[in-house]
């Protein structure tokens, strides 16, 4: 049967900007794939991600050329496996799933012989700001769990101290975003310590991660520019303890489901991560942090306005987005 793929280019407004070691952003622009057989529809939403050489004209054009492929009437197994991993191939995945569950084949618990995601406790973010700023901010979301902390090479130990006075009893995953160097990863390992870190996430370029290699931490080191996809877990297998799953990087949920099983068949905890983005682009993702030993999920709660009837983080606890919203008969997202 001959599908139909329109293509949406979006920009969605934070409501606060959103910092990292690589810059600001005040807007998640997202690109959305609508995929039709003539009766149902299935969405998947991906963000294309400057980092590993995207932008929404790149994926919009990967995705315009498999739309031509579906539209001639080949399989869509075959459009999607053609697909390098990455956003493109993640939002035409995650529509597929979304097209399956409209046109009566399965819901998307159905076909993994899994029960829906209910609430899971996800991460936090506090942007990169002033040491007084991110105390602020976390004082604000004291109550959470656990915290993602966004920090780059200006006095890291500063930034960590303040959060952890705004959140004295929140765990906390520190992510530089590969902006450190080995010598601030070792100096920063006595203020890890006296802190309740989770996790420490990319703290080296990715290049750079082979010093990594039998370094005594006093906090697990969790993988994410250094590994995208199932493949690429055995190579950094000896370097960190935890793989950052995403579904921007493995290629959309079937590809992020392989990827966390290889994980785990290597003893590596698994960390369920996520842009910036809709709930369109998490709905799937909860299937991983479902099934993670730690989810990093609030990527709509920076948004100024989320799409009708999605996700919600109450208190640290990520809430599943109403009946039919993705994955399953029912209403569709607005």
């Amino acid at each position: 049967m001959n599908l139909t793929l329109d293509i949406r280019a979006e920009r969605l407004a934070l409501n606060a900007p959103f910092r990292i070691s690589r810059g600001v952003k005040t807007h998640a622009e997202v690109v959305v794939a609508r995929l039709s057989d003539g009766h149902a529809l299935g969405l998947g939403e991906c963000v294309p991600y400057p980092r590993y050489g995207e932008t929404v004209e790149t994926v919009s054009a990967q995705l315009a050329a498999a739309g031509a492929r579906l539209a001639a009437g080949e399989p869509a197994a075959a459009v999607v496996g053609a697909l390098a991993a990455g956003a493109a191939r993640n939002a035409l995945d995650c529509a597929l799933w979304d097209l399956a569950a409209r046109r009566g084949e399965g819901s998307v618990a159905e076909r993994l012989g899994r029960p829906a995601p209910g609430p899971i406790p996800t991460a936090v973010t506090i942007s990169l700001d002033t040491p007084d700023a991110m105390r602020a901010a976390a004082m604000t979301v004291a109550d959470a769990p656990l915290l993602k902390v966004k920090l780059d090479a200006d006095d890291p130990a500063a930034r960590l101290a303040a959060v952890s006075a705004g959140a004295p009893r929140a765990r906390l995953i520190l992510d530089p975003n590969e902006g450190w160097t080995l010598v601030i990863l070792e100096g920063m390992a006595g203020a890890i310590a006296a802190a309740n870190v989770a996790m420490v996430e990319q703290p080296l370029p990715s290049e750079e991660d082979a010093v990594l290699l039998g370094l005594d931490y006093p906090a697990p080191l969790c993988a994410d520019e250094s590994a995208h996809t199932a493949d690429d877990v055995e190579r950094v297998a000896d370097r960190y303890q935890i793989i950052n799953v995403k579904l921007d990087k493995a290629g959309g949920l079937t590809g992020a489901l392989a990827m966390m099983a290889r994980a785990h068949d290597l003893g590596l905890g698994v960390l369920a991560g996520c842009m910036v983005s809709s709930s369109l682009s998490i709905a799937p993702a909860m299937w991983i942090g479902e099934m993670a030993d730690a989810a990093d999920l609030d990527g709509p709660w920076w948004l100024a306005t989320d799409r009708p009837g999605g996700t919600r983080v109450e208190r640290g606890l990520l809430l599943p987005p109403r009946a039919g919203f993705w994955g399953e008969a029912g209403g569709r997202p607005g």
